[in-house]
């Protein structure tokens, strides 16, 4: 990232489409879904630094498996207090619910791919059974 671009405070959707390699179309229904909240001058929208670390952190969490729902409640539960002691053990539960998640995912694949590389392997000594 050069150094513009961490001194700028406001983006405009086109240079988010382009720094996330995702349409704007995308990220209006992120806005439609209330994740981003950008403010409008006119017809235009003018998106915070908030909105632009939202949206690589909804990025990320839908890489990893996050819902929409999960991390609008997620930004939710931020959003509401930051210090709040209820809100910070349900925002621990979450997160704890999705590592469990993931390292079920996580255990699921590694299955997966010692099936593959056994059913590889047997295909490649059939091969060279049926060479001889």
């Amino acid at each position: 990232m050069s150094d513009s671009q961490l001194q700028q405070t406001t983006y405009s959707i086109s240079d988010l489409s382009k720094e996330f390699d995702i349409t704007t179309r995308s990220i209006r229904f992120y806005e439609d879904q209330g994740l981003l909240k950008p403010k409008r001058r006119g017809q235009t929208r003018i998106y915070s630094l908030k909105d632009r670390v939202r949206l690589k952190l909804i990025l990320r969490g839908k890489r990893l498996g996050f819902s929409l729902a999960e991390t609008r409640r997620l930004f939710e539960l931020y959003d509401a207090d930051k210090n709040s002691s209820s809100q910070l053990h349900t925002m621990l539960e979450l997160v704890e619910e999705k590592k469990v998640s993931l390292q079920q995912q996580m255990d699921d694949i590694k299955v997966v791919l010692m099936e593959l590389n056994s059913a590889e392997q047997q295909c490649r000594d059939a091969l060279e059974n049926n060479a001889s």
